[in-house]
């Protein structure tokens, strides 16, 4: 079979030999609470330090005692010291001590950097008396060394710990969920094949699926827990039961799905053939699909859809706000999704990392539901039968209905807004459709009547393309009207709208192949009757 006559659906359906959802990268950060804003640091230097004037004088004796500690504990562990130089890549540098260390536990490297943190520096305040100018912490940002602390855990694998040297001391924490999975099977004595940050085949898929899904919030933030009491720590025991120990924020968090191919080769020409076929997922209306987020106006975010090339690998990259996701296919072998949140604040969830359940839930269907998008878009074959069940007026259980006309503005506009509310899990009423519609046909919402919409809303359900949720005044997009909605505003979007445009007699006769051929077209037929003696 020819790549052309493959569809995605196909391909995922019967030559995908391995599939497994993870998370992958994980940041975190580790930070004290109490000591985010000028006056928790500054009662913390008065009431735990006993200092008089709370300034950064005070705190460069916390700063020289954790360096020293830090210097110490590489000396009693043996452990290398190194400085990062500026541009230098940190991965390539630390990749041969931690081969050196396959199957230990332990730190492997410290290494140096200079980098800019979040901090505090003294200035004066101002004020209309001269008592008011006393000296006061403010809280800006500085270059200060930073300290990477390059481990490897019998549990996790490799990981990072990086400590800023300075007040507050705020830390950041970096594992690899993929990392975590080979560990875990290994530890099973599951055989399998790794990928490159992947797993490329197991002799067990379900029971890896399952140790996969085993990676919690707990688990994690018991392995940092532990490595920070076996680490330097800049603050006393009396002063963490203080009140000043770390929490757990998630700054980075990405969720994969890996799907290895039977035939590489033909996997590399499908995906590159789904790239020019989906150059339009960066738009808002497919953003809002793919990340199940309403997309307005007033949304912060840059919609586009991105083909980046690392060498001969593309990518497709579509961006919500500060999130990602991410597409291309790994090491010539795998299709790999993945989804990067960058602030959990952009899906109204925390940042903690009691959140984590949640954010996981979040990627793994974005990465889902771009697939089902790309499927749709290769396989929107809709049979007469269907055409005509939507084009034409149907008798419902003893309902007349009129008819959903493609020509319709009006039905244009219905099958955007219901292509835009397919994915929601709680389904949507009257006046949130009639918010997304109103936009759609020029009109401002309070233009259409109640009436109006209940009369739209009943001709799409007994069309089928939307049911009631029992027991509410809300309905959900049923699978055969996201097809339809989906593959109708397609067509008319990028087929007949720019199609007619280049045919229709009253424009200017421009380079068109499409036109060129419809005059073409038009002389012949013209020649026809002419030979045959007919009068147009």
């Amino acid at each position: 079979m020819s790549i052309a006559q493959i569809s995605l659906a196909e391909l995922l359906r019967e030559h995908v030999t391995l599939e497994v959802e993870s998370i992958d990268r994980m940041y975190l950060n580790i930070y004290i609470p109490n000591l985010q804003r000028e006056s928790g640091a500054s009662w913390f230097l008065k009431q735990q330090r006993k200092y008089p004037v709370a300034s950064s004088a005070a705190m460069a004796p916390i700063s020289r005692a954790f360096v020293e500690a830090i210097e110490t504990y590489a000396q009693r562990h043996q452990v290398p010291m190194l400085i990062f130089e500026k541009g230098q890549r940190k991965d390539d540098v630390v990749a041969p001590y931690l081969r050196q260390a396959a199957g230990q536990e332990g730190i492997v490297l410290i290494g140096k950097a200079q980098e800019k943190t979040t901090t505090f520096r003294t200035t004066k305040g101002h004020g209309p008396r001269s008592a008011d100018r006393y000296p006061r912490l403010l809280r800006t940002t500085a270059m200060v060394n930073q300290y990477y602390f390059y481990g490897v855990d019998i549990d996790f694998g490799p990981f990072f710990f990086k400590f800023s040297s300075y007040f507050p001391y705020t830390a950041k924490f970096c594992l690899n969920g993929h990392e975590y999975l080979k560990q875990q099977l290994g530890q099973a004595g599951i055989v399998h094949e790794a990928l490159d940050n992947g797993i490329l085949s197991c002799a067990d898929p379900l029971q890896m699926q399952t140790l996969a899904e085993g990676l919690s919030a707990e688990k994690i933030e018991a392995l940092i827990r532990k490595w920070q009491a076996r680490l330097p720590q800049p603050f006393t025991a009396a002063e963490r039961a203080a009140g000043y120990d770390y929490e757990i924020s998630i700054l980075q968090a990405e969720f994969a799905l890996t799907q290895v191919l039977d035939r590489p080769q033909t996997g590399r020409l499908f995906f590159e053939a789904a790239i020019r076929e989906n150059l339009d997922l960066g738009r808002p209306e497919q953003v809002q699909l793919i990340f199940e987020r309403r997309v307005t106006r007033a949304t912060p975010s840059r919609f586009r859809t991105r083909i980046i090339t690392e060498g001969v690998t593309p990518a497709l990259h579509v961006d919500y706000k500060h999130s990602r996701i991410k597409q291309y296919h790994k090491e010539g072998r795998a299709l790999r999704t993945e989804t990067t949140i960058n602030d959990t604040r952009d899906f109204h969830i925390g940042k903690r990392l009691k959140n984590l359940p949640a954010l996981r839930l979040i990627g793994f269907q974005a990465n889902r539901r771009l697939l089902h998008v790309q499927t749709l878009s290769h396989n929107c074959l809709l049979g007469e039968e269907a055409f005509q069940q939507v084009n034409q007026p149907q008798t419902v259980s003893g309902q007349r209905v009129a008819a959903l006309r493609f020509t319709d503005p009006r039905v244009q506009a219905l099958f955007s807004a219901i292509v835009a509310f397919r994915l929601l899990p709680q389904g949507f009423a009257n006046h949130e459709l009639r918010v997304l519609l109103a936009p759609l046909l020029g009109l401002a919402p309070d233009q259409f009547t109640q009436g109006q919409m209940t009369y739209h809303l009943r001709r799409l359900r007994l069309h089928g393309l939307i049911e009631r949720i029992p027991q509410t005044h809300r309905y959900q997009v049923t699978d055969f009207g996201w097809h339809v909605a989906f593959f109708f505003t397609r067509l008319y979007a990028r087929v007949l709208r720019p199609g007619l445009a280049q045919i229709v007699p009253q424009t200017p006769p421009l380079n068109h192949r499409l036109r060129l051929r419809f005059d073409q077209l038009d002389l012949a037929i013209n020649d026809w009757i002419a030979q045959a003696n007919l009068t147009a």
